[in-house]
């Protein structure tokens, strides 16, 4: 098995033994019993340390990746601190592209500067301005978002990697948006891929869930250690549903881009409407380098409005795109970044103005979602 889509279905689902159940059942037990002393049946003791569901979902998620170690948590925050935790220490230093989720920056910013781990936001298309910001022997982790969140900047994760590796420092990026079906980092350099499960890849807006996918065992070990000991793991139920979704995602996400596409296609010819931030816009600065690392553009839209109470209105109209926070759900949302997803982020570098709108662009039919925008656009 060696193409996405099959090993989507079929990697860890392997008809049950037993009984021949073509899905596997959710392995709900917090312990199990040992054989003597000592003697685990496969390796599983406490829910906390493996979970058989579990170790399904991460055996599939590595794959995805092109990766060998995957580890599922119970958030995608929860996956980002352990990996910071596992990789950097007091006086450590962290590189972070100047467009972002707002809860990473968060998590930065207030939990782990706390602690003593330094972080500063840097231009990642300025290779000087990067080059500038790595500090010899205390910067260990450049973060990378491409496509970026909200405001959809691509960065060039190859070359990124490149300086990365010249100064002994990690590249971690959050492949949230693209999803491994349209963009695979360890194969263009990366050494660490982070997701919030939560979205595209969980696909049906009723999952919380994380993941961390690399290559080099000893690094997975020490992230491993930090998903054991702090113990923010999926539950074997979330880690069933999430597997179950990744299944479709393919198709989902094929259905994704197309629909976006439209919508972006039709917001950047509306009078109403500033800029349109989507890289499958031939006019939008990352496009050839989206084209180029990536299978595809992604099913997520910002757009800026004149004003900012253009923007709250719109928000307010739409009928079909539900005001909601998160992304990624077959169902399109709306979302305010300014007053939600990164409120946290007001008065800082990744700041984002309350004229930006972003869009989750769902499955649904197209001309029912254009629809929808145009109503709300008046």
């Amino acid at each position: 098995m060696t193409e996405f889509e099959t090993r989507a279905i079929h990697v860890s689902q392997d008809p049950d033994a037993n009984n021949g159940a073509v899905i596997p059942p959710i392995y709900m037990s917090s312990t199990h019993k040992q054989d003597g002393v000592g003697g685990l049946r496969d390796g599983f003791e406490y829910n906390r340390a493996a979970n058989p569901s579990r170790s399904a979902l991460q055996e599939v998620l590595a794959s995805l990746e092109s990766g060998k170690f995957g580890l599922s948590f119970a958030s995608g925050l929860a996956a980002e601190d352990a990996v910071v935790r596992a990789t950097c220490a007091p006086g450590d230093h962290v590189v972070l592209g100047s467009d972002l989720y707002g809860g990473t920056f968060r998590l930065m910013n207030r939990i782990h500067r706390g602690a003593g781990i330094d972080s500063e936001v840097v231009d990642l298309s300025d290779e000087k301005a990067l080059r500038l910001a790595i500090r010899p022997g205390k910067t260990k982790l450049i973060w990378i978002e491409t496509p970026s969140n909200p405001m959809l900047g691509i960065f060039d994760i190859a070359r990124i990697s490149e300086i990365a590796k010249e100064h002994g420092v990690l590249t971690v990026v959050d492949n949230t948006f693209a999803t491994p079906y349209l963009q695979r980092p360890l194969e263009l350099g990366a050494d660490i891929v982070t997701h919030s499960t939560t979205k595209f890849i969980g696909g049906h807006s009723d999952i919380l869930g994380g993941a961390v996918i690399v290559n080099d065992a000893e690094l997975h070990e020490k992230i491993r250690f930090i998903q054991f000991a702090a113990g923010a793991v999926s539950s074997p139920f979330d880690a069933w549903l999430t597997h179950r979704s990744i299944k479709t995602l393919a198709v989902r996400v094929e259905k994704h881009c197309s629909n976006a596409q439209a919508v972006a296609e039709f917001l950047d010819a509306h009078k109403n409407i500033e800029q349109v931030y989507y890289p499958g816009l031939p006019a939008h600065p990352g496009h050839e380098l989206a084209k180029k690392q990536m299978s595809g553009f992604g099913g997520i839209v910002s757009l800026r409005f004149k004003t900012e109470k253009a923007a709250k209105d719109f928000c307010n109209k739409t009928k079909l795109f539900t005001l909601a926070e998160s992304l990624g759900g077959v169902e399109s949302l709306v979302n305010h970044p300014a007053e939600m997803t990164h409120a946290s982020a007001k008065g800082s570098p990744i700041e984002v103005g309350g004229e930006i709108v972003r869009l989750s662009v769902g499955i649904e039919n197209p001309k029912d979602l254009i629809a929808d925008l145009a109503q709300a656009l008046g």
